[in-house]
This record gives structure tokens, sequence and C-alpha cells, in this order.
């Protein structure tokens, strides 16, 4: 059975009073899975231009040298980050949530190739298929996703996986790594597909404003982390992990994907580019485990580093988060300036409050938008992966893994 969790579900209030009071002398051991972690997070963080080469004991690597005669690896050995145990011994395993994510992602295997785009193609080459409108939503969401989820790879290859030192975190990184690639081919099969100009979509994020806005945010927090000489081991630094886990976790893939999945979706759901929209919806699917991953991880190094979690912390996180709400409403109203498909801007607004609510109770902060509602509820029923047929009726979704596809 797949674990699933709604990205857009009511969190629990008792699960965030647990985690928004954690005592100062909590077990620093502890594992907390996703159902019951809330984190941290926070708001226009700024990067550091100049980093100050510190000599710190950044945990290991995985390319240590042998050491003969060593002893066993203990549960107690591992940490989220500065783990000083031996990476390559995937066994004993301390945190099951990581794990079994792992697992899921496995079961949840699929191919573009697999979608039938044939419908789609006759409707994007009749004239009177689709408005200039809905032309320009396909082309600018197709445009950012192409190039963000890239941005989404190189940070987990390039920055995050040499800092999180645990094996079987590592392991579902290398899972999610696998799955943004199959993202990325997603889109380029829908423009190959739909004959569009691939220099102007894949080039999009640095010509069309609305999109490089969103890019131009993330990009600095993968910087920083790619910093040759950024290293965790001291409060600093460690502390600069965190918000840089929680601009991309949190943010870039749980709050600025968020326009883009409504509106392609939206499309299916009145029989328009269904295949587009079958792809988006296996992506959807995808983006929820990794950003849920995403947050029992902040949530993990939270409890192993309570001291991490300050009241000013907080506060830089609520920014960051208010922030990149304020640019996610900004690319609703840009790409769809006279609302079509029953949307328009303003309800992109109180849907964005609605998910930004969600996301600072899953990592322990509190609300920042009473009142906000979902004007969307057809969106959970996307993520609803036990239905026998998919959202747009074309064929059978519920995840498995190759040979046992049911078509």
């Amino acid at each position: 059975m797949f674990n699933w969790d709604d990205p857009l579900a009511e969190a629990n209030p008792a699960n965030q009073d647990a985690i928004a009071n954690i005592p100062s002398d909590i077990n620093a051991e502890a594992a907390i899975p996703n159902e019951t972690a809330q984190a941290v997070v926070s708001a226009n963080a700024t990067v550091p231009a100049n980093t100050t080469t510190v000599e710190v004991d950044a945990g290991a690597t995985g390319l240590e040298s042998i050491e003969m005669g060593a002893a066993r690896i203990r549960v107690d050995d591992k940490k989220i980050i500065n783990c000083r145990a031996d990476l390559n011994q995937l066994v004993p395993f301390k945190y099951d949530w990581a794990w079994q994510k792992y697992l899921d992602g496995c079961a949840n295997h699929w191919m573009p190739q697999e979608i039938n785009m044939t419908q789609d193609i006759a409707l994007w080459k009749d004239p009177n298929g689709l408005t200039d409108d809905e032309r320009t939503v396909i082309k600018r969401n197709l445009g950012f996703f192409s190039t963000a989820d890239s941005l989404v790879a190189n940070n987990l290859v390039l920055a995050v996986y040499k800092h999180i030192t645990n094996p079987e975190c590592r392991q579902y990184l290398l899972r999610q790594a696998f799955e943004e690639a199959v993202h990325t081919h997603a889109y380029q099969y829908c423009i190959e597909s739909l004959g569009l100009d691939e220099g102007e979509v894949f080039n999009m994020y640095r010509e069309v404003p609305a999109v490089a806005k969103k890019a131009e945010w993330a990009l600095p927090f993968t910087q920083s982390l790619g910093d040759p000489h950024f290293a965790t081991g001291t409060p600093e630094m460690d502390q600069r992990l965190l918000r840089d886990l929680i601009a991309f976790y949190v943010v870039f893939e749980g709050i600025f994907f968020y326009v883009g999945f409504v509106q392609i979706l939206s499309m299916g759901r009145r029989n328009k580019m269904t295949g587009v929209a079958e792809q988006f919806q296996y992506i959807l699917r995808d983006e929820s485990m990794h950003m849920n991953f995403g947050i029992d991880v902040i949530n993990q190094i939270k409890v192993e580093n309570p001291h991490l979690w300050g009241k000013e912390f907080q506060q830089e996180m609520i920014d960051l988060i208010k922030n990149a709400v304020e640019l996610e409403v900004q690319y609703a109203q840009d790409t769809m300036p006279r609302g079509i498909l029953g949307l328009n801007a303003n309800m992109f607004a109180e849907y964005l409050q609605f998910i930004a609510n969600r996301r600072c109770s899953q990592i322990g902060l509190p609300e920042q938008y009473p009142g906000a509602t979902n004007p969307f509820p057809w969106m959970s029923e996307v993520l609803d992966l036990k239905k026998e047929k998919n959202f747009f009726e074309t064929r059978v979704t519920e995840y498995q893994t190759g040979g046992a596809l049911v078509w």
C-alpha cells in the first residue's frame, strides 16, 4: 500500500503542536515520520555573497578510505547531517520513512511515451481547437517546468546529496533525481509531439519575465549549497542548509509548481490536451512525494538540531514563504491575464494562500492567511491513486512497475 500524503489535506492540529513545541532537551536520536512531522521554514532568506572558509567536522561523504577491522554500524550512529558513520552501509535502517518512500517511488515508475498524445496533436494543429490564451498557458507552463525540473535535479545531484549524511535518505534522493530526469523527458516529449519550437520553449526562462522570475528566485539557493567552500558542521552552516532545503522542497516544489498544475489539469478536466494533462498528473504525484520526503528531512534535522530553529530563523522562513506566494500570484496573473477555463488570478491568490498555510503547518510554523480556503477541491481527487481510471478517463493510472502495468 502506497503511503501517499495529500499535500492539500488539512494539517492535524495535534501533530502541529507536537512539532512546533519541541523542547530544547529533546532526544536528538528520535526519528519522526511525515505523518507526525511538522518542521521549519523561512522567507526572503538572503544568500551570502561571500562565504568565509571555516574548518569544520562536516560529516562523512562515503568516499573515505576503508578502515579494516572497524566496528559495525549501529542505528544510533546515524544522523541526517554531520554523521561520521560509514555511509556505504545502507542497513540497519534508522529512518524507515525514507526507505519506504524509496520503495514507493520505485513502484511508481512510468515513462512519458506510455501516454497517448494523438488527440493533443490534432487539437493543437486545429486552428480553431484552442484559444490563443489556452495556447499561451500550455507554452508558458512547458517553458517553466522544462527548466524548473532541471534546476531541481542539479540541486539534488550537485548540492543536496553530498550534505545529507544518511544512506537511506540518499537512496531516495537518487530515485528522486531519476524522476526529475523523467519529468524533463516528459516536457521534451510534449514539446516534440506538438511540434513546438524547442529553442523558444526551453529558453523561455531567459526570455519571458514571468518564467524567469521564479528560476531567478531558486538559483541562488542551489549556488549557496554548491559553493565549494560550504560545509555543514557549524550552527551557521547547518542553518544555511536547512534554509536552502526549505526553499527547494517547501517553496519551489511545494508552492511554485501549483499554479501550473492547476492550469494544465483544468484543461484536461475539459477534455482538452488530455495527453499533456495526464503527463502533468503523473508529475504532480511524483512531486507530492518529493515534497513530503523533503519535509520529513527538514523536520528530522530540526528534531536532531533544535538549536537551529530559533524565533528569528522561523520569521525568516515565514517571510520566505510569503514572498513566494506573491511571486506565484504574479505568475498566475501573467499567464492568464483575462482568465480562462473558469479560472482567474483572484482564485489563484486564494489557492496559494491555502497552500502556504498547509506548508507552514507541515514544518511547524503558524498559518499566515487565516480563513484561506481551497477553490480547487478537485485537485485532491487528482492525487487519489486508488482509482481504477485516471482523472481524464484515458487509462489506468495506479502506479505499478513496468511489466505489471494494466492497460
